[in-house]
């Protein structure tokens, strides 16, 4: 059994990553230009992601991935990875550059997948397996992919329109029909466990993933090798700097383990927990799709140390652990959305022996931004964290320029992890990169006297009811307060006298019955009257998600605007 983690000085934090970064060649820190800009980069760090999954090797047999009754090493995931590159270079004459879609759910085929194909010097498109038949063929039309790799859910969806789009379908898993190599076959016409033979420069493309678009199309964000590299080191970075600050502690157990509970096509998936886990020798549970009842079963099986999730999965781990403990755990992180105040509370009297942590990245960041966990995070469970070090820089920027301590503005990141532009969007991408490199995020956030940041809201989910300006996440946080809701999403109503009015969607707790009016009430104890929901939905049902697992407020809001409130003040 875990017993209770031991706090962190924040300054011994610090002396531990100023003694690495000076001391320790791998994470030596120099300068590069790259695409006209100067930045901070990992000087020593290998070209392209292939010598990080090289570096995993030393795990060697050791068990990686964990799925239902089938156990992949390290040593065989990357034999593989390693002979479906060349398969898929034989057979199917994939060059470096290339780009190849991943299109099913979270199986070993799609981490071999991805491996393989990034290996070859291709581009690869994790497509999000939420998605179907439109919405597929957008992402493989704007990518022009014309290889896919499907499970047989997704081979279906995409069958009608493989010839129009002159695609070749692999079929990873299932048995569905109209595929052109079955995966198994390719992996038995190669032998070759080699690294396949490719050029990559640490600039080049690597990987093109859609964003959620929970405000309109997905746009395809491409990363690039030096970008997610950067990531990921510096996460190993700072884990490495904890757990000296710690006397040897590490802040990923003695025998690491974590679940997949999140979609690998999203950046928590394949950065946060596939890539990380295997540069650093940590165990990976895999749930083809999110069941709280499965997760606690999948913690405790495999004796996990850490669980990752978007903040309404944590919650709901609570809700389904019940009166189980969890004793491996040690530490329950979330990233994705910014996680409710009340939550953190929650989940450290729920698992003592655990620390709750947070982590603040965007798709076109390769996931980095902000982390903070520990005592910094129970002493400020509303914010975000300092920014990731060594190499990003965060700043809050107003129309009249960068903001003073407290002042709310557009988050501004800047860091060698930064993506390098939207697909097929110019102007986008002119948008959204300014010309001396910073990423204007499109979150509004503060920074306090500490170099703490704390996340507002979406510029875009800003309710402005009479020219006042309210905050989605801060009434949010307040209903989340309610012992009976389970879940809840803010949105704007349109109003002709206001322009418009503050909604709210709640599903309650299991077998708890919610009033709408006693709820109002009580979330008028804390906030402003202009704050305070006006219109209130019960759902009857939990709330609709994006396959990242965020809420679709955008469909929480249209279903809805389609149905009477259960209160209208």
């Amino acid at each position: 059994m875990a017993e209770e983690q031991p706090l962190a000085d924040p300054a011994r934090v610090q002396a531990a990553l100023a003694r690495l970064v000076a001391e320790e060649p791998m994470f030596a820190v120099g300068e590069a230009e790259i695409r006209g800009v100067v930045y901070r980069v990992f000087k020593n760090a290998p070209p392209s992601l292939v010598g990080l999954f090289l570096f995993g090797l030393q795990y060697g047999e050791k068990d990686f991935l964990l799925y239902e009754d089938e156990r992949v090493s390290h040593a065989e995931l990357w034999r593989r990875a390693c002979r479906l590159a060349h398969a898929l270079r034989a057979e199917l004459g994939v060059k470096q550059g290339d780009r190849v879609a991943l299109a099913m759910r979270n199986y070993p085929e799609w981490c071999a997948a991805y491996m393989a194909v990034i290996s070859l010097g291709a581009v690869v498109v994790p497509l999000n397996a939420w998605w179907k038949g439109d919405e597929l063929r957008f992402g493989l039309e704007d990518s022009e992919a014309k290889i896919v790799i499907a499970d047989d859910r997704r081979l279906d969806y995409i069958r009608p329109f493989k010839d129009e789009l002159g695609l070749t379908l692999i079929l990873a898993r299932g048995g569905a029909e109209g595929a052109d190599y079955e995966y198994e076959a390719l992996l038995a016409a190669s032998e070759n466990t080699a690294p396949p033979q490719a050029d990559i420069e640490p600039d080049d493309d690597f990987c093109i993933v859609y964003t959620s678009g929970s405000t309109g199309r997905a746009k395809g964000a491409i990363l690039t090798h030096r970008g997610a590299i950067s990531t990921l080191m510096s996460w190993a970075l700072l884990a490495a700097a904890i757990k000296e600050a710690r006397d040897g502690i590490s802040p990923l157990g003695d025998n690491p383990g974590v679940l997949l509970g999140i979609p690998l096509f999203h950046v928590t998936g394949s950065h946060s927990i596939f890539m990380l886990s295997w540069l650093i020798g940590r165990r990976v549970a895999m749930m083809r799709k999110w069941d709280p009842k499965r997760a606690v079963e999948l913690i405790n099986e495999h004796q996990l140390t850490n669980f990752i999730g978007v903040p309404s999965q944590s919650y709901e781990l609570v809700e389904a652990a019940g009166d189980t403990p969890m004793p491996s755990l040690v530490d329950i992180g979330s990233g994705g959305a910014k996680r409710p105040p009340e939550h953190v509370r929650l989940l450290k009297e729920k698992f003592p022996n655990a620390n709750p942590s947070s982590g603040y990245g965007l798709t076109e960041t390769n996931a980095a931004g902000c982390v903070i966990s520990l005592d910094d995070y129970r002493k400020r469970p509303d914010s975000t964290g300092r920014p990731l070090p060594p190499l990003t820089d965060v700043k809050i920027m107003t129309e009249a320029g960068e903001a003073g301590t407290g002042e709310t503005g557009e988050v501004w990141i800047r860091s060698a992890a930064n993506f390098r532009g939207y697909l097929n969007l110019p102007e986008e991408t002119e948008r959204a990169i300014t010309p001396d490199g910073w990423f204007r995020t499109g979150d509004l956030g503060r920074m306090d006297e500490e170099g703490f940041v704390y996340i507002v809201d979406r510029i875009k989910d800003l309710i402005i009811r009479g020219g006042e300006n309210i905050s989605c996440l801060e009434v949010e946080g307040r209903a989340y307060e309610h012992p009976d809701v389970a879940e809840a999403a803010v949105f704007s109503v349109p109003d002709e006298t206001l322009g418009e009015r503050v909604g709210l969607a709640v599903y309650p707790k299991n077998g708890r019955a919610l009033d709408p009016a006693a709820l109002r009430d009580f979330m008028a104890e804390r906030l402003a009257g202009f704050k305070v929901p006006e219109r209130i939905w019960l759902s009857p049902q939990p709330l609709p998600r994006l396959g990242t697992e965020k809420f679709d407020k955008r469909l929480v809001r249209a279903i809805a605007l389609q149905h009477p409130p259960a209160l209208k003040a």
